[in-house]
This record gives structure tokens, sequence and C-alpha cells, in this order.
């Protein structure tokens, strides 16, 4: 229910899935999201799906979890834009109908509707959000859940050298590399992990994104720049491993991809009816 309320965004206009989109594989589909006031991000949204067990959230890695993840869009001036977290708390205790909800949750506490409750909720909900692949199930032994071509490709994807970053259970997200690695990135204005720690070599440093899911998250990299999966793979090729890939190398890398699809549990997301404010105690305004 919190993950689709608007009514914890400033003007009540944007939610988690405004930007996370759940029936879109978590993403937007735009090359930088839309916020507050129709502001627009300088990065990419990346999909929430699988995001719980990368090695920290956001293109720079600057909050470990999806619950301090979810704290802080919630009061980012561009994204939801809440003033602070008082603000938050004071628009949940004014919906009667969450009072119910937090206070079942958090029975153990006085105080059921707090700022760190709220985001360890929507975390809650968020930790479920896993797909399952074909791939899982070709790794569990089914050499039938691959066709030939997608192991070939799979065969290329390792032989290229990209299990070098993307690697794990997630195919990715498990740590950071420099964008441009061994061929210069050419848009260089955002410098992704330098702000955050301020070391030069950090300097557009990114969180190697997952690959699950990758044929439906697009645009793809941090400024959303590229909207075909072949040339994000060719670009990949070119800059991070020094490689010039033919187009049938492509082909094939993308046929294995492709098997890192996995299903949306449609029940799971399905769009709750959220709690009413009421007549009496309306949401106030957090300005």
């Amino acid at each position: 229910k919190l993950y689709y309320d608007v009514r914890l965004s400033k003007n009540h206009d944007v939610s988690c899935n405004t930007c996370h989109q759940l029936d879109k594989y978590g993403v937007d589909g735009l090359p930088t999201s839309v916020g507050h006031l129709e502001q627009v991000g300088s990065r990419n949204s990346p999909t929430v799906y699988n995001a719980a067990g990368h090695i920290a959230q956001f293109r720079d890695g600057r909050v470990i979890t999806v619950e301090d993840q979810a704290k802080e869009s919630l009061v980012n001036p561009m994204e939801m834009a809440m003033p602070d977290e008082a603000a938050v708390e004071t628009v949940l205790k004014s919906i009667p109908g969450y009072e119910p909800l937090f206070a079942a949750a958090f029975a153990e506490s006085e105080d059921p509707i707090t700022y760190d409750h709220m985001a360890k909720a929507i975390g809650a909900f968020e930790r479920g959000l896993v797909t399952y692949s074909r791939f899982d199930d070709y790794l569990a032994g089914d050499d039938a859940a691959l066709n030939k071509v997608e192991q070939a490709g799979l065969v290329a994807f390792m032989d290229a050298g990209c299990i070098t970053c993307h690697t794990g259970v997630y195919v990715g997200g498990g740590m950071y590399k420099k964008l441009g690695l061994v061929q210069p990135w050419g848009n260089n204005a955002d410098q992704g992990r330098y702000d955050v720690t301020g070391e030069d070599s950090d300097r557009q440093v990114f969180k190697v994104p997952s690959l699950r899911n990758i044929s439906h998250t697009g645009p793809y990299f941090h400024d959303g720049s590229v909207s075909s999966l072949n040339e994000a793979v060719r670009l990949m090729a070119e800059h991070q491993l020094g490689l010039s890939v033919s187009n049938e190398q492509v082909i094939s890398i993308i046929a294995f991809l492709n098997s890192l699809e996995g299903s949306i549990d449609e029940d799971y997301i399905a769009i709750p009816k959220l709690p009413a404010s009421g007549e009496t105690t309306p949401a106030p305004d957090p300005t």
C-alpha cells in the first residue's frame, strides 16, 4: 500500500511506483525519471526487481539497503519532495486506515507509525520482488532450460569477459566499476561515486547493474542515453573490454541475456485498495 501511495509525496502525485513501475519490470522506460513538479532527474531509474540483493542502492551506491533508498527518495526534492521525515509521519498518521496496519505490523512499538517503520515496511515488500528465470533452471541442472542458441550465447558472454563484472546470483549488482575502463566514455558530466566519496579513483565509477530482465529495463546506462540493447552490448564490449564485437557475437550474447527474463508475480504486485483519508482527517499539506 505504501509503495503505491502518492500521498507520500509533497504534491500527492508521485509514488515509488511512478519511477519503478512494477508491471514494467520495475522501471518507467524513460531516459531519466520525472519527479516533483515534473522535474527531470539526471540519472536513469534502475529496476527495483532483485535490487535488495545488490551491494548497494542507487547508481552511485550511496546507501546500502532498500529501506534507506526509500527514505532518501521520499525527501529528495527532485523526487517525492517531502519536506522532512516528520512531514511524512504526519501524513501517515492523518490517514485512519494506516493506523491498524502499522499497529499490527509493529505491535511491540508504542508509536507504530514512524519514518523508520514506513521504510521497513516498503523494504519488506521490495525484498519479495525477486524474479526467477530459465537461466536459474539451467544452473540447477536442467540443460533443456536454455536452447542451443542461448547456450552458445552464454559461452560468448563468458568468452568476451562480460562475466568479469556481471557475475553472481544477480549477474551483476555486486561491485563497482569505472564506466570507460579501457576506452574513455564520451560523456563524463556525471562523476558517479566520486560525488559520494570524494576519491579521485571513484570518478565515473558506478554500480554494475544486474542483467536480470535486461531486455525489459531500457533505456540503458546511468543517463539512459542508449535505447538499444544491441548498442549497449557493443558499447560495453568496446569501453569496458576493449573489444570490437561482430554483429553475430552481439546477437548471440543477447540470446543469452533474454534467458535472464523472469516472470512477474501479478498477485504480489496487484495494486491494493489504499487506506482512505476520510473527510474528517484529510492528509495535510506537508508544506
